[in-house]
């Protein structure tokens, strides 16, 4: 039972994160061999000024055993 979660900057469109929703579904369906059922995701909008605290501290620079990808910025 998969649930994806993604932090982004508010200012996408609807369209454009249900999109990227159902492009995520269909590649965990693909990849882990579950039924659309099976997975969920949601989207949580983080301003730029809480980013480093909301994410870059907690999800990126203290969850190293969790990290698949890498970004290419510090702060």
């Amino acid at each position: 039972m998969p649930h994806v979660i993604i932090k982004l900057w508010p200012g996408k469109s609807e369209m454009q994160k249900a999109e990227l929703a159902g492009r995520i579904t269909k590649d965990v369906m693909e990849v882990l061999h579950y039924g659309e059922e099976s997975v969920s995701v949601g989207i949580e909008e983080i301003s730029a000024a809480e980013w480093a605290e909301k994410v870059y501290g907690p999800d990126i620079v203290n969850a190293p055993g969790r990290l698949y990808n890498e970004p290419g910025y510090r702060m």
